[in-house]
């Protein structure tokens, strides 16, 4: 079959891309996949060219079986799949990325500005790196992209609100201001506003504490927040228990609500998980849609880095790419803070990007213990006397409630999982793995015997 024409094999390899499209996440499909060009197919085997020398070894050693059966699907029979990496082909990919930028920014003609209202951009208090043209897709966030998209697009018309929610250092803030960039790129005549939580009780508190200008401080607070078009509040938990600021977040929530004015909200929980929120506030907020983002697959995380050195242009080894990605698990955050001391690191001393020097300018400690959800269990269960198998059951005896509660406390404050992952792990909601947590959490400050059987397990699991 090597004499077939270049359209059929194209055909072909096109047919076997929207098998694979249903069935490997989008971040790994546009970044490993896509890229692959195929070459020729016979009896025996078919074969496909990258530029991406990184992609021969994750391919084979993640998605191969899913290459296979996608050849098969599409020719009936099943192929040896040779993935090769094509130096010319690198060289190809790297000349032609040049060119498409070459394009978007001639040199000789002036930048037209980013955006058509600088007055706009510098008042809604967005960070020029949060776009929606940085942020990596995967199956982790794929919901709360599609949703952002949306409501970027038609602000107002649909997941009013929109509410974002996960662990720390995950993306939320990104793609919440993303949602703003895109608004003021494409609807300047829009009024956006980003804030803190934090930011908004502080204005709040200074409103409220200005003596014979109280009535006229609140006016302009008021006016601040309730005459924008789009309302972006971060770590909105931050409000919960303090009676003023709720009412405020209340009032200027209905006002814009009602106006038809957009309004996104992040939260590291659901409204139901944050501790003295008032009921009416957990009811609006979850009027729109809630899409929440958990921890990203080691590609989606490689996929990160090699975003982060495309945009830098910075030729990172991928040996480094996955072993960075492979370090920081669990916080995106962390991971490109490891990205960027590593680089500006071996930028200003001229030093090699090799496994060791990273290693060192992260102080990375092979010997660091590994914690494990199922070690970290079984230590639980030597404590108090019982088996894994009941700290992981559903009996309510107390002793086997407190150990089972213990252990989710330590398995999030060890890991640094997301508590959806321990849920997974114990076979929990995630509402009864946050309630498991927040209540040892409490009892810590003042239950002395909890403190020291926590320090004693603790040690143990340490040694």
């Amino acid at each position: 079959m090597k004499n077939m024409s270049q359209e059929n094999i194209i055909e072909v390899w096109n047919a076997v891309l929207e098998v694979l499209e249903k069935q490997i996440s989008e971040s790994t499909f546009t970044t490993w996949i896509l890229p692959l060009e195929p070459q020729y197919f016979d009896d025996n085997c078919f074969v496909v060219h990258t530029g991406q020398a990184f992609a021969v070894n994750l391919l084979r050693g993640n998605h191969y079986n899913q290459i296979v059966d996608a050849v098969k699907s599409v020719l009936n029979k099943e192929l040896e799949v040779k993935i090769i990496f094509d130096e010319e082909l690198q060289k190809k990919i790297a000349k032609k990325s040049k060119a498409r930028a070459a394009v978007a920014e001639p040199a000789e003609q002036p930048q037209k500005p980013k955006y058509d209202s600088l007055t706009q951009m510098q008042s809604s208090n967005l960070n020029l790196k949060y776009k929606f043209e940085n942020f990596v897709v995967g199956s982790n966030n794929k919901l709360a992209y599609v949703a952002a998209q949306t409501v970027a697009q038609k602000p107002g018309e649909k997941y009013n609100p929109l509410y974002i929610y996960g662990g720390p250092g995950l993306g939320k803030t990104h793609i919440m201001q993303a949602i703003g960039h895109y608004i003021i790129k494409n609807r300047p005549d829009l009024k956006v506003l980003f804030i803190t939580a934090e930011e908004f009780v502080n204005d709040v508190v200074n409103a409220l504490a200005r003596g014979d200008e109280k009535t006229k401080n609140m006016n302009k607070f008021r006016k601040k927040y309730r005459e924008v078009d789009v309302l972006l509040i971060d770590d909105i938990q931050l409000i919960a228990g303090k009676t003023r600021t709720e009412e405020e977040v209340f009032n200027t929530f209905n006002t814009l609500h009602g106006a038809g004015k957009q309004i996104v909200l992040t939260s590291d929980r659901t409204p139901k998980e944050i501790p003295s929120l008032s009921d009416r506030l957990i009811s609006r907020f979850e009027w729109g849609l809630m899409a929440d983002i958990q921890v990203p697959d080691i590609e989606t995380r490689m996929a990160i880095l090699s975003n982060l050195a495309k945009d830098s242009n910075i030729e990172v080894p991928n040996n480094i790419i996955e072993f960075l990605a492979t370090v920081y698990a669990s916080n995106i955050r962390e991971l490109e803070g490891a990205f960027n001391r590593v680089t500006a690191y071996a930028s200003i001393n001229e030093t090699p990007l090799t496994i060791d020097n990273v290693k060192t300018i992260i102080n990375y400690n092979e010997k660091e213990k590994v914690y494990t959800f199922d070690g970290i269990v079984d230590e639980v269960a030597s404590y108090y006397n019982i088996s894994a198998k009941d700290i992981k059951g559903s009996s309510r005896s107390a002793k086997i409630a407190e150990a089972r509660q213990v252990a989710i406390y330590l398995s999030r404050e060890l890991t640094k999982q997301s508590f959806p992952a321990i849920g997974d792990f114990f076979d929990k909601k995630h509402t009864t793995i946050l309630y498991s947590y927040d209540k040892v959490k409490e009892e810590l400050k003042t239950n002395k015997s909890l403190s020291h059987s926590i320090d004693a397990i603790t040690n143990q699991i340490c040694k």
